[in-house]
């Protein structure tokens, strides 16, 4: 098996402020996972959980990474690259999920060979503020929101 590691580089960007060239520097980290290869991204890019996600609540740091061709988010641990957690956005399954203003639910899916067999945790989902790139995770009470949602039906 592939080891999987996190690296830092320093890039430096530059830009211009009015006729006169400034360069910035950023720290750049790079890491290694199973389902995109090498990720460059910067102290910006992270998710903060506070208290993790249930069952990980060791790990805090997380990217939300998404390809053109899919249809899944992936929330990708930082700490563990190796663990990512397939996510949709819960809107496109029920406009009316509970939300606030300034955060998105998501469902952790659960993959399958069998499409008919994908299915999406409604009962605890994982929402994320973009602004404040925090998230967190939270059981809803309401009986309506089932642990194993179909995703897909024939």
């Amino acid at each position: 098996m592939e080891e999987l590691f996190i690296t830092e580089n320093i890039k430096t960007i530059k830009t211009l402020k009015g006729k006169n060239k400034k360069k910035l520097e950023r720290k750049v980290m790079k890491i290694s996972t199973i389902q995109f290869g090498e990720i460059d991204f910067d102290e910006k890019s992270i998710i903060h959980f506070k208290s993790g996600l249930f069952g990980f609540e060791e790990l805090k740091k997380f990217l939300l990474l998404k390809t053109e061709d899919e249809l899944f988010f992936w929330l990708n641990s930082i700490e563990q690259p190796e663990i990512a957690f397939p996510i949709i956005g819960l809107r496109l399954i029920d406009e009316n999920f509970p939300s606030s203003e300034n955060e998105e639910a998501f469902g952790i899916v659960t993959l399958n060979k069998d499409p008919l067999e994908i299915t999406v945790n409604l009962k605890a989902p994982v929402f994320i503020n973009q602004d404040t790139r925090s998230g967190y995770q939270k059981i809803i009470e309401e009986d309506t929101y089932p642990v194993d949602y179909y995703l897909f039906t024939k």
